[in-house]
């Protein structure tokens, strides 16, 4: 579930930008006045097609490809990391600019993040992107998956035989003042793409366009390098991928969210979604999905599942106060964990106008005994402030 984290960012940058969006004037005809265009909203029964739901859907006003994972190298150093690409409409119904038209026109924004956790050194690293379509800063291939934002890449290839099967590579680096960081990877799922919600819709309030289209790869084999200030590393593991689109889908009374993925020990995953209204009171639409082994998915309504945080941590950059620990049951599947943050400081403290979160590695464990039990990611939106769709 997890959206528009830059879009305070991208709405101002809109409005700076507004004059070199909008289409051609042409001359004034006697035909009746139509109807305004209007970004689709997600509706059921939508079915989704491989590949060609990996692509970018440009009718909806925003979508984005998340990956978190977690990698470890041959000595069993351990970081997590977080790469995720945003693609944002300006506005509805605008053409994709032709051929002859200025190569700095552009309907559409491409802000990019990257994270990586150092779990060992207890220490976190991020940065932002924010690419333009104009001049092909930033762009999504609508036939495949393909997207940029600069020299950030995702680049996906499908397998042969299955249609939902899709080798993945993802590329981004930081030249920063403590030295190169990177993560070049290779993805390569292990069950077939999981469907969130009823319909292929993941409703996130009451209002006929608070919903998306939203499915994961909940398990994805991965290995490839990763570059921590300067140091390189040949690195192994698993990664999740969230692909979502949807247009105006929260409302006004909502805050935030509380997101969770995780990947059990038993080929388990579970992803639930708390929605925050901003009296304190939990938004009745949250939901969740469990995947089995064999990749089934089994639909989690809001009742059928709890989380409580155990702790707070305080970020001394923006100065919120986060959940810090939970314990999460689905007493209907017989899952019990309690989750702990790998570090406690994972926030991404956005500037200039952009919306600051926390996300984050966690290890899951039992409750009683602390034998591990999995691993995961955790998004915590609207303790900065909130967040306004």
């Amino acid at each position: 579930m997890r959206s528009r984290k830059l879009l305070r960012l991208v709405l101002a940058c809109a409005l700076a930008l507004g004059s070199s969006t909008a289409p051609a004037r042409t001359a004034q005809t006697a035909q009746a006045p139509q109807a305004a265009p209007t970004f689709a909203i997600a509706r059921a029964p939508y079915d989704f097609k491989w590949p060609q739901d990996h692509a970018s859907h440009p009718g909806y006003q925003s979508e984005w490809w998340y990956y978190t994972g977690h990698l470890q190298t041959a000595t069993g150093r351990t970081f997590g990391y977080e790469l995720t690409f945003f693609r944002f409409g300006l506005r509805p119904g605008d053409p994709q600019p032709a051929a002859t038209q200025s190569r700095w026109r552009g309907n559409q924004l491409f802000p990019a993040h990257f994270a990586i956790t150092d779990e060992a050194g207890k220490t976190f690293f991020y940065d932002v992107r924010f690419a333009r379509e104009a001049l092909n800063m930033g762009g999504a291939s609508t036939t495949s998956l393909d997207v940029h934002a600069d020299d950030w890449t995702l680049r996906g290839k499908p397998v042969a035989g299955k249609p939902w099967l899709e080798r993945m590579v993802l590329h981004a680096r930081d030249d920063g003042p403590r030295g190169v960081n990177a993560i070049d990877l290779v993805q390569m799922p292990e069950k077939p793409p999981a469907i969130h919600g009823h319909g292929g819709v993941s409703r996130k309030a009451g209002c006929l366009s608070c919903a998306s289209h939203y499915y994961s790869y909940t398990r994805l084999r991965t290995a490839g390098t990763l570059v921590f200030e300067g140091r390189r590393f040949a690195v192994t593991g698993l990664s999740w991928m969230d692909h979502e689109f949807g247009s105006a889908e929260l409302r006004s009374d909502q805050a935030g969210w509380d997101w969770f993925s995780l990947q059990l020990a038993d080929r388990r995953e579970l992803m639930v979604y708390l929605l925050r209204q901003k009296d304190g009171s939990r938004t009745p639409e949250s939901s969740g999905s469990l995947i089995e082994p064999d990749g089934s998915v089994r639909y989690l309504a809001s009742d059928a599942f709890s989380v409580a945080s155990t702790g707070t941590w305080k970020s001394p950059h923006t100065g919120a106060t986060y959940p810090s620990g939970w314990r999460v049951r689905v007493p209907g599947e017989k899952i019990e964990l309690t989750l702990q943050p790998t570090v406690s400081d994972q926030e991404l403290a956005v500037a200039s106008g952009g919306v600051s979160y926390w996300e984050g590695s966690v290890v899951a464990g039992d409750p009683n005994t602390g034998k591990p039990l999995g691993v995961g990611y955790v998004e915590l939106t609207g303790y900065v402030q909130a967040i306004s769709l």
